[in-house]
């Protein structure tokens, strides 16, 4: 059963899956994709909201971009000589970069001083027809063409990023309390079990809290769905679920799009929001 009109059956799967719904203390749930949807609450009271991200997480829009496939990257390494290292799905020759990749390279170029809090890319590369950054030369690429990732990709990954922290600022707001208050976060969706949470925290697509409290879980929105099939009075209490959780709408809160904007800029132009998140120039030697 869907939960609102932006919020569909998928999410109420993902808390039946979670058990966000039986918490006793506060948890937030986030479904990384397309259209970002956010759940907040315990065993008492639940909201949701959902942020139309875009599909740049998923790799669609993107120079470079891939579906989670063999040959895929999922992660990256930028020191901060330049020097670049890559992880692929099933260690094949790499294609692109997934979701996960995506962000790993946006965090570790920021991190490397490689990027601005902007985005903006520092040192064009000359060999590229539009500014960017090679990230894999095409003598190691699977395509025999350097994988580079553009300004314009960065731009596309900062303003997802946006939409979906902005949402989360709104439902905490809307909720009147704040990250700080989170016992559990919970990121799921396509790539939410090979996520790397430094990557996620740096980008600012999620609050800074304590490392210990963010699990990521994978698709549970496959799983809640197997659960509720293969069981009646977990059907039942997944309509429950959908029935009992309040949707607010991001396009009537007046302060979204101020929210949304503070938000692109990395990790936020709010540092204190991201303690953990030192600056290329706080970090170096």
């Amino acid at each position: 059963p869907s939960i609102g009109g932006w919020v569909g059956g998928d999410i109420t799967a993902g808390i039946l899956a979670t058990g966000l719904h039986k918490d006793s203390t506060l948890t937030m749930m986030i479904d990384i994709g397309t259209n970002g949807e956010i759940v907040l609450g315990n065993s008492e009271w639940l909201m949701a909201c959902a942020a139309s991200a875009g599909p740049a997480f998923e790799g669609c829009g993107i120079s470079c971009g891939s579906t989670a496939t063999p040959g895929a990257i999922d992660r990256m390494s930028i020191g901060y000589d330049g020097s670049i290292s890559w992880h692929t799905i099933d260690d094949e020759r790499p294609h692109g970069l997934c979701g996960s990749g995506l962000i790993s390279a946006v965090a570790g170029l920021f991190r490397a001083g490689l990027i601005d809090r902007a985005g903006q890319v520092l040192t064009p590369d000359p060999s590229l027809h539009e500014p960017g950054i090679v990230l894999v030369p095409a003598d190691d690429s699977a395509t025999g063409h350097a994988i580079a990732l553009l300004q314009r990709d960065i731009d596309s990954v900062l303003l997802a990023k946006a939409a979906l922290f902005a949402g989360i600022q709104s439902l905490l707001t809307a909720a009147d309390t704040s990250a700080a208050d989170l016992h559990r976060l919970i990121v799921c969706g396509g790539f939410g079990s090979v996520l790397d949470v430094e990557d996620a925290v740096t980008l600012g697509l999620i609050p800074d809290v304590a490392r210990e409290r963010i699990t990521f879980a994978g698709n549970t929105a496959l799983r809640g769905a197997r659960i509720a099939l293969l069981d009646r009075a977990a059907w039942d209490e997944a309509g429950a679920i959908a029935s009992r959780t309040g949707c607010i709408e991001l396009i009537d809160d007046p302060d979204y799009f101020e929210r949304f904007t503070s938000a692109r800029f990395l990790p936020h132009t709010d540092l204190s929001l991201f303690p953990s998140v030192a600056t290329p120039t706080m970090r170096r030697p």
